[in-house]
């Protein structure tokens, strides 16, 4: 094309873009794994531990039980209430209860719970039973035995010597019956038996020095509070202030 065309071309004056245009880029699509149909999984429920269902058991157990003891001491109250107000004016106060009650009560519970760590428990215990012997028992002392039957002695030596006859010779003894001979014993016997045993053994126990002494002063220090308020110049039963 000449210049002169160049010129009139209008077209030919305006600046081109020799840039390469920028190719669109396409996201790919991301396709569900599951099928439209499909829905999705449910929650899992965490698992608990055996400590945990065995602390929920027992709450459970607790709240039924203290629903239930709310239930009934509601239904004894309503009980109660009922019957006083329909015996209003026939409530009698039982004969032996007076002001002086309260203290009585409290007194006899603090001397008692006294008289009871001081006591004795005292009985007789038959031992009845039979007691193995195994021992051995040394003799050796002189003793006089009497013969039962004549005993008669061979090879014996005889001497007598009188005035008119003198022996000195070998002979045969025979010892009477009923021959009363000093002997000296000089044995050791064994002993193996048994020996039944029958005692009536005396039993004098103190119970303030066995367990029971400490429940027995608690039992005190229980009631003392109440009995103070009640009766504050109290005194044991040996005469000793109880009050501080």
């Amino acid at each position: 094309m000449s210049n002169k065309n160049k010129g009139n071309d209008i077209f030919a004056n305006i600046p081109k873009n020799n840039t390469q245009p920028k190719s669109k880029m396409v996201e790919p699509e991301v396709l569900s794994a599951l099928p439209p149909s499909a829905e999705p999984p449910p929650a899992t429920e965490p698992q608990l531990t055996r400590k945990e269902k065995s602390l929920r058991t027992l709450w459970t157990i607790t709240a039924l039980i203290s629903m239930t003891v709310n239930l009934v001491v509601i239904v004894l109250l309503a009980a109660v209430l009922y019957l006083y107000s329909q015996n209003t004016n026939n409530f009698v106060i039982p004969e032996g209860i007076d002001i002086d009650t309260p203290v009585n009560l409290l007194q006899g519970l603090y001397d008692n719970f006294q008289l009871m760590d001081e006591a004795h428990i005292k009985t007789d215990i038959v031992v009845e039973d039979t007691i193995p012997v195994q021992f051995d028992l040394t003799l050796n002392q002189p003793t006089t035995v009497t013969l039962t039957e004549p005993v008669t002695i061979y090879n014996a030596y005889v001497e007598i010597n009188t005035g008119a006859l003198n022996i000195s010779a070998p002979a045969v003894v025979t010892l009477p019956e009923g021959l009363a001979l000093p002997i000296l014993l000089d044995l050791v016997v064994p002993v193996d038996t048994s020996i039944p045993v029958k005692l009536n053994v005396e039993v004098d126990i103190p119970l303030e020095e066995t367990d029971l002494h400490e429940p027995f002063v608690g039992l005190q220090e229980v009631v003392q509070p109440l009995y103070c308020l009640v009766a504050p110049k109290a005194v044991t039963i040996h005469g000793e202030e109880i009050c501080p």
